[in-house]
């Protein structure tokens, strides 16, 4: 398994009266920009661990779909937190500029990974298919339910194709790597935000 550590909190950089360092408070448009890049990075590590256990891709669209899924399953994790912890007035907005920040990311690093193109538009065409599909499935104490994990899993294999290497991916996702992106996304949402530990 690949493991990669993910930096999620925010540095202490600004000194008070007395000269010691303190966390500056941040806006939504902050928080939504370190989400972003939190996202980006976890889906990537995570499309990256299933080329470590011996699942194939073929191509750069598969891989690249792989990572768009797993990005769009973590932006509508966010979304339900958000509505559980009561992010703010402009929830709304907070998950508008959330999406913006990760379409960025997602056109700057495909563009390195695998050249030059439009990749915000169809991520963005995805990401609304996704919030309807996933707006129907059930999430039980802030965490996916089994038929979410599921729906992600198929989309994943599909993605791939079902042949003798990658038929059991959708086990992989239900039982491993869906369940740790929803495990750390809830981590560093809640370290950024200031959620208490416990909750």
């Amino acid at each position: 398994m690949v493991v990669r550590r993910i930096k999620d909190r925010w540095h202490n950089s600004t000194p008070d009266d007395s000269g010691r360092q303190v966390v500056a408070e941040k806006s939504l448009a902050d928080q939504a920009s370190a989400l972003a890049y939190i996202i980006w990075k976890v889906a990537l590590n995570k499309a990256i661990n299933l080329h470590a256990e011996d699942f194939r891709y073929d191509d750069d669209r598969q891989r690249i779909g792989v990572i768009t899924e797993f990005v769009a399953f973590q932006i509508q994790h966010v979304d339900r937190l958000s509505h559980h912890y009561e992010v703010g007035a402009d929830r709304a907005g907070f998950i508008q500029a959330l999406c913006g920040h990760v379409a960025e990311q997602m056109q700057d690093n495909l563009t390195d990974i695998a050249g030059p193109r439009n990749y915000k538009t169809p991520f963005v065409a995805l990401l609304n298919r996704r919030f309807s599909d996933y707006a129907r499935l059930e999430y039980r104490e802030e965490q996916p339910g089994y038929g979410l994990l599921r729906y992600l899993g198929h989309s994943v294999l599909e993605l791939m194709g079902e042949d003798q290497t990658n038929r059991w991916v959708i086990d992989q996702i239900i039982e491993i790597d869906a369940p740790d992106m929803a495990e750390q996304i809830t981590r560093s949402a809640g370290r950024l935000f200031g959620w208490p530990a416990d909750q």
